[in-house]
């Protein structure tokens, strides 16, 4: 069965003005879509990214330029991912369908995720 990365995007400003009581219900509804997930037996793995930006890395003509980011103009980024099983694209996307991250206003990007030798 082939398997299916969830990216989850969403705005900086997505989760700002929610209380600390807020967060912890919104992370409660992840945690219960990721339990049933797991009970689907379809769970392969899940993470939040840090809120930090993290580092973002390009190159060409044998020059790497390293640059903090994103940084707070962003419009969007990616906050964390589920990877999942699944027959196929449909089924994939029937099962993003159901994550809290929509409920939000964030975007769920759904790839097949190919494994090379």
């Amino acid at each position: 069965m082939p398997n299916y990365m969830l990216l989850l995007h969403e705005s900086p400003a997505d989760f700002a003005g929610l209380s600390p009581e807020q967060i912890q219900r919104v992370i409660a509804e992840y945690t219960s879509w990721r339990d049933k997930v797991k009970s689907e037996g379809r769970f392969v793995g899940s993470a939040k990214l840090k809120d930090e930006g993290g580092k973002h890395m390009s190159g060409g003509n044998g020059n790497l330029r390293v640059t903090d980011g994103p940084f707070t103009e962003a419009k969007e980024l990616i906050g964390g991912y589920f990877a999942i099983s699944a027959d196929d694209y449909d089924q994939a996307v029937e099962t993003a369908s159901s994550c809290p991250h929509l409920k939000y206003g964030g975007r769920i990007e759904v790839r097949e995720i190919e494994f090379s030798s």
